[in-house]
């Protein structure tokens, strides 16, 4: 015998009704909050620095030639 349903099937646990997801999506709503709330004030209390000085100039060596001391 073959039972064909379009409908969706729920099950419980010893009859209680399922519980809902809200109360853990709140809670993740107000974590989220909290954190934004401690970046935004990090922010604001970040110190401002001065700029770099410029840095000391780079020896380099040109692609292409070479040095030898020929004795």
């Amino acid at each position: 015998m073959t039972t064909t349903t379009n409908q969706q099937l729920e099950l419980g646990f010893s009859g209680l009704p399922p519980k809902t997801v809200s109360t853990k999506r709140e809670g993740r709503i107000a974590r989220a909050n909290w954190w934004f709330a401690k970046m935004r004030e990090a922010v604001e209390n970040a110190m401002d620095w001065p700029a770099a000085s410029q840095p000391r100039p780079e020896q380099i060596w040109m692609p292409g030639t070479r040095r030898e001391v020929k004795i």
